[in-house]
């Protein structure tokens, strides 16, 4: 008989509540936004340029154009392939839902398509599926941080003249045969949201090859206007123009001096990220309850999240139960993702549930772990600990 759960009176794994992530700030990052504060620009200034400038050499692109948040950056990014109204865009359904919210800001109409069973990937096999005359685009989502298969993708699109899009908001750090996400496909967006694998905040960014797209990004998210202010206090002009209609989409100087802090900081972050991963592969491997998301070898993960799907088939109470009961042992899980099309404004266009097979039957089983990279080894084991004592307590 194992140890009473915590949900039915008994003691939890741990004292306090461990989060499933949190941002990882210290003193130096503090330093380097104050610096800013007291500089002559908060925003447009010349840190948005260095921040861009880093990243883009960081990914291995060309171009990286910052946003004020990861929705911003995927907004742009449909808006600088020319998404407009009708033209179709096949993305995953396991997905936070501004991926496809993005198309309908365009007046674009998302296309699901489903997942892998293993990686939980985007299937290539049904992107093919999902093609219609319609379809302009693609945007793979590299789920907990894992790339796609991003070269059966790119030639998919290839054969098609199709842009995509890549959503790595997961990924930043994470490699696809041997080269960084952000330099392999047409346009790759990344997010700085305070759980990613680093932050601004919020933030997002566009990194990108092509010299025309990045000029449509950043005059984008300026309102539209083809010049920035900096540009024309150096000029000594007043003069600028609209030349597309845009939104203020910009991110500030003190914040890009938190990215560029930030980014230094990245290479550790990945490995602490990947060292709990390996703990709870390790750990989760004598859990045949737990099936863990499968990393391909050609590929290596950032690992944002730590997700585990649940074989009901082995316990006596569904998701929800497990969740409250992990909950209650002070263990932050979380569940990534609702399919998008599950979400009443998308019921409301006419979207129906049966889609998806694969990714619907994941999302009936899936738990969140926390991962981040201040996490101790204790906090690692705390987790391990709840998850098998849940587990056990609710086993046939």
């Amino acid at each position: 008989m194992g140890a009473k759960l915590a949900i039915e009176g008994g003691k939890p794994a741990r004292e306090t509540y461990l989060p499933y992530g949190h941002q990882c700030i210290d003193e130096s990052d503090i330093a380097a936004v104050g610096d800013v504060l007291r500089s002559d620009w908060v925003t447009t200034g010349p840190k948005v340029d260095e921040f861009e400038a880093r990243l883009a050499e960081y990914v291995g692109s060309r171009f990286a154009v910052v946003v004020n948040s990861g929705t911003a950056a995927l907004h742009a990014a449909v808006y600088a392939a020319g998404i407009g109204e009708g033209d179709e865009v096949i993305t995953t359904p396991l997905t936070f839902a501004a991926c496809a919210n993005c198309v309908l800001y365009q007046d674009g109409l998302p296309v699901f398509a489903d997942v892998q069973s293993d990686t939980l990937n985007v299937e290539p096999g049904e992107i093919r599926r999902a093609l219609t005359p319609r379809t302009k685009a693609i945007i793979p989502v590299d789920f907990t941080g894992q790339p796609c298969d991003l070269a059966e993708i790119r030639a998919i699109a290839e054969e098609r003249g199709l842009m995509v899009i890549e959503d790595a908001a997961h990924a930043l750090g994470a490699e696809y045969r041997g080269r960084r996400v952000g330099g392999l496909s047409d346009m790759s967006v990344l997010s700085f949201h305070p759980v990613k694998s680093i932050t601004t905040g919020e933030g997002g960014a566009v990194a990108t090859d092509d010299p025309v797209l990045a000029e449509r990004l950043r005059f984008f998210r300026n309102h539209g206007i083809s010049t920035e202010a900096r540009e024309r206090q150096r000029a000594g002009a007043w003069f600028y123009e609209m030349v597309a209609l845009g939104f203020n989409y910009r991110l500030t100087d003190f914040q890009c001096a938190l990215g560029i802090s930030q980014l230094g900081k990245l290479g550790g972050f990945l490995e602490r990220r990947r060292e709990i991963a390996e703990l709870y592969d390790a750990a989760f491997s004598a859990l045949p309850q737990l099936v863990p998301v499968v990393v391909k070898d050609d590929r290596c993960s950032a690992w944002h999240i730590y997700v585990v799907q649940l074989r009901l088939e082995m316990l006596r109470v569904g998701r929800a139960e497990v969740f409250a009961a992990l909950r209650a042992e002070n263990i932050g899980v979380n569940v990534h993702y609702i399919p998008v099309y599950w979400h009443p404004y998308y019921a409301q266009l006419g979207y129906q549930r049966g889609l998806c097979p694969v990714a619907e039957g994941a999302y009936k089983r899936l738990v969140t772990l926390p991962v981040f990279p201040a996490m101790t080894d204790q906090d690692v084991e705390d987790v391990v600990t709840a998850v098998r004592k849940v587990v056990e307590a609710y086993s046939l």
